[in-house]
């Protein structure tokens, strides 16, 4: 079992941390481990990168709000490590075709955002299973969510918060135009959603996986991925499930 890794960007917080910790990591009870030190963008690109691997992964933030991350205590660091809880996760996976027929695979672990490419609107056809839920959604796009990602860009568009437990997806528009009421909607995490855009010329779309771009989409397919399981370590009382859950509280006082 090899030791306890850090990983951790470049800035000047990230880097004083790192020099904080390094020196302890002999005290970890847990060897098969990566501390990742950085910002919510730095957890998902070092997760992708080790999308194969077994270890655990224990996030610190030096960034802003750091949903996925814990927070920084020198005192307390190797007390909250070795007391940790386990969460596992599985990424969404998003095929692209784009209009000249090329295709691309990529993973995203909050969502897969389709987005008007211009100033015209996106015009979209999506399809859940084998069962269409819309012929036609003229917005500025449409977002696919998981559980984990439906505190982020999802819930800005006023998409539903899921739990992490509830083995489901969310499917909401992003500003939508026609039909000017659909809300989205939350579908089964086993189910493939198909989104096909109807007007490659006039209304071109963009796919992105959480930050990672395919411009020119014809059709994007997306489903869970749950060959991959990436396993996150948060601190007791402080796990990415009571996050979740307040943000679930305060979306229904607001």
């Amino acid at each position: 079992m090899s030791k306890p890794q850090i990983i951790s960007d470049t800035n000047k917080k990230s880097l004083r941390i790192k020099s904080l910790i390094k020196n302890k990591l002999s005290k970890f009870k847990l060897k098969n481990l990566n501390i990742v030190i950085g910002g919510d963008g730095f957890m998902l690109k070092t997760l992708k990168k080790n999308k194969h691997s077994p270890k655990y992964f224990y996030g610190i933030n030096s960034g802003d709000y750091g949903f996925l991350m814990n927070k920084f205590s020198s005192k307390k660091i190797i007390y909250n490590v070795n007391k940790a809880n386990l969460i596992t996760i599985s990424p969404l996976e998003m095929k692209v075709t784009n209009k000249q027929g090329s295709t691309k695979k990529f993973l995203a672990i909050n969502e897969v955002s389709i987005l008007r490419q211009s100033r015209q609107a996106a015009s979209v056809f999506i399809k859940v299973g084998s069962k269409i839920i819309m012929k036609k959604l003229i917005s500025d796009g449409v977002l696919v969510s998981t559980p984990a990602g439906s505190t982020a860009y999802n819930l800005s568009v006023r998409g539903p918060i899921l739990s992490l437990n509830s083995k489901k997806l969310s499917i909401a528009p992003i500003s939508p135009f026609r039909p000017r009421r659909w809300k989205g909607k939350i579908i089964n995490d086993k189910l493939i959603v198909l989104i096909k855009n109807l007007n490659t010329l006039k209304r071109p779309i963009s796919a992105v996986a959480d930050n990672i771009e395919v411009r020119n989409a014809k059709s994007i397919q997306v489903k869970i991925n749950k060959k991959i399981k990436f396993k996150l370590l948060y601190d007791k009382n402080r796990g990415l499930q009571k996050k979740i859950k307040i943000e679930q509280l305060r979306k229904e006082t607001n």
